[in-house]
């Protein structure tokens, strides 16, 4: 990554605009249960990851752009 490159930029670039959940668990070191799991909860990680989720069908997407920001510290 570049001193330039924007965690959003990297982050499109490797996954493109939409995570999977397997996806998400892997950039956030954890496994895909716990990311699930995690995510019924009323936390602060649930809180911020949500507002991201889509669903498209069953399968469930989160946007990068959004989760590249929380990463980030932008939101």
């Amino acid at each position: 990554m570049s001193a330039t490159t924007t965690t959003e930029e990297f982050l499109l670039g490797k996954y493109g605009p939409l995570l999977s959940l397997s996806q998400l668990a892997k950039l956030l070191d954890r496994s895909t249960d716990g990311v699930r799991i995690s995510l019924n909860g009323d936390t602060e990680f649930s809180r911020q990851i949500k507002p991201t989720k889509i669903k498209l069908g069953r399968r469930i997407y989160f946007r990068t752009a959004l989760v590249a920001k929380i990463i980030s510290g932008d939101q």
